[in-house]
């Protein structure tokens, strides 16, 4: 991995970068001689065959997900008019048969699993197929089929086996709006060629357009299905998200902007009567778009996104929802110490389940490293330098009892190294968590990383918030530029890499490491490396 990244937005990823771009051409000869490609050329021996032929209608690329050591799941969704108003991508009101394939090379020359699913109206045309039978710990390319159309090919791994405690290279993100800039750091991580990449939230933004885009954004401000529709469907056409979904499974997870800012399980930002309705379209879209399990399938107003990813003997992944079940924001949602609400041991941004589910994974966790990968900042952070305090109403300091629970939680049980991947802020920050914040003395329990924004915010400036970490001994870190963050996972160590970008408002910046840390096994303390 080089510190730094200075290819332009054309250029390759790695030696197997051509299935990313021009293969999809040769894929398609090489499907045609298969014995299932025989049978499928033009949808014949397929339920629903001569329903028609369509136009380029993998425009939104393909995506992998949910890796686990027998299997992944893989995504796609038809849209040959992929910002069509109606959200539907310009596809017919029926169902489509789309075959899919997974080989063992980019060629597709060993094929090791075939097959077909149904794209149907009632999800916008998306495929979730969830392939099971794989080798544990094995890389595999795959690619979708609808008539004489093939997709763009994707690289998927499975989970290692259990115990396994081999490196693991991950790259998480957050907090992309189309407005504000172009999604270069996407593409410099899907450079970095990771094995996992992690989402932690605001994917996709609710808002209209505004004067002052970057690029400009379709639709109103969204509320209806075919809103959301349309909105992913034109986050998806970007290049460089694509390419990173590409390359490697995905986890995700939501914050509040793929529904709407700051909202609080059925409490709106502001009062609006139709809210659990555009709740329920928000999370249709957001199933329909993202390489998840049946298991997240949204029923009305809840899905269930909270779930626990194992990597071999290495590392838990356990993927937070933070908005779903969370009470309202304390003190009017707004800063302030001024305001005991945000101390009230009732109050949950878990909720109960949720809390609870998180305990018990510490309590019979193996892993030599558990993370949490959730959405706001889980530090204690005082954001009004010099005497005053003021703390961030919308994040765990907002419910502090529910966060010094699982402080201590981690810090006394089975995990050996407790680390929390962060998103939300547009910033980079690191920090060192405590027991209990509240007093500094308690022992440690973990680290925390939070990613700064894909393009939020957009460029950035050199502000170094010096008066915070003056107030804040436990943060360690801070940087407000655009990027992304890079860790290499080991049995001994974990180390950390804060990649930025100077500029998202024009096309192709180069990317390097701002700054490095590492985190010694059995050692929940900061050391800067860089």
């Amino acid at each position: 991995m080089s510190d730094s990244t200075t290819s332009g937005p054309n250029n390759s990823v790695g030696r197997r970068s051509v299935l990313l771009g021009g293969a999809a051409a040769v894929g398609g000869a090489a499907l045609a001689g298969t014995v299932a490609g025989a049978a499928y050329a033009d949808g014949r021996g397929l339920p629903g065959a001569g329903i028609g032929r369509l136009r380029e209608p993998f425009t939104l690329g393909v995506a992998s997900g949910d890796p686990l050591p027998t299997g992944v799941v893989l995504w796609t969704r038809l849209a040959p008019e992929p910002t069509a108003s109606d959200g539907m991508g310009g596809m017919p009101n029926r169902p489509y048969p789309v075959q899919w394939e997974v080989s063992e090379d980019e060629r597709f020359a060993r094929p090791v699993q075939r097959g077909w699913a149904w794209a149907s109206p009632e999800e916008a045309h998306s495929v979730h197929v969830e392939v099971d039978g794989l080798r544990p710990g094995a890389e595999y390319f795959y690619r979708f089929r609808v008539g004489n159309d093939v997709s763009p090919t994707g690289r998927t791994r499975t989970a290692p086996p259990p115990g396994h405690l081999g490196d693991l290279t991950l790259c998480f993100a957050s907090c992309s709006h189309f407005g504000d800039g172009y999604f270069t750091a996407y593409r410099r991580m899907a450079e970095d060629e990771p094995g996992l990449i992690l989402h932690l939230g605001d994917y996709q933004y609710e808002y209209p357009a505004s004067d002052g885009d970057v690029r400009k954004v379709l639709g109103p401000e969204t509320r209806t299905l075919a809103n959301y529709r349309q909105r992913h469907a034109q986050y998806k056409t970007d290049e460089d998200l694509q390419l990173a979904h590409s390359v490697a499974p995905w986890l995700v997870v939501w914050d509040d902007h793929e529904t709407e800012n700051n909202w609080a399980d059925e409490v709106p930002e502001q009062p609006d009567p139709d809210f659990l309705d555009r709740r329920a379209a928000a999370f249709q879209a957001y199933y329909e778009n993202m390489p998840l399990r049946r298991s997240s399938r949204p029923r009305g107003i809840d899905m269930r996104l909270y779930r626990r990813i194992r990597w071999g003997g290495l590392a838990n992944f356990h993927m937070l929802d933070t908005r779903q079940y969370r009470d309202d924001q304390a003190c009017g949602d707004g800063y302030g110490v001024a305001c005991s609400d945000r101390f009230d041991p009732n109050r949950t941004i878990t909720g109960e389940r949720q809390e609870r589910w998180i305990l018990d994974g510490f309590r019979s966790t193996r892993a030599r490293w558990d993370v949490l990968g959730q959405q706001v900042f889980f530090s204690k952070l005082d954001l009004d330098s010099g005497p005053g305090e003021g703390y961030n109403m919308d994040a765990w300091d907002g419910y502090v009892a529910n966060r010094d629970r699982i402080a201590h939680g981690m810090a006394d049980s089975n995990v050996r190294n407790g680390v929390v991947f962060t998103g939300d802020v547009h910033r980079h920050w690191a920090a060192e968590i405590r027991d209990s914040h509240d007093h500094p003395d308690s022992p440690p329990a973990g680290t925390e990383f939070v990613t700064t924004s894909i393009t939020s915010g957009g460029d950035g400036s050199e502000d170094t918030q010096q008066g915070v970490l003056d107030d804040n001994p436990h943060v360690k870190f801070y940087k407000d530029r655009r990027g992304y963050v890079r860790t290499r996972f080991s049995a001994d160590e974990l180390r950390v890499d804060y990649r930025t970008l100077d500029y998202v408002t024009e096309r192709g910046a180069p990317a390097r490491t701002e700054a490095t840390f590492v985190v010694n096994d059995g050692e929940p303390k900061l050391h800067r490396r860089r």
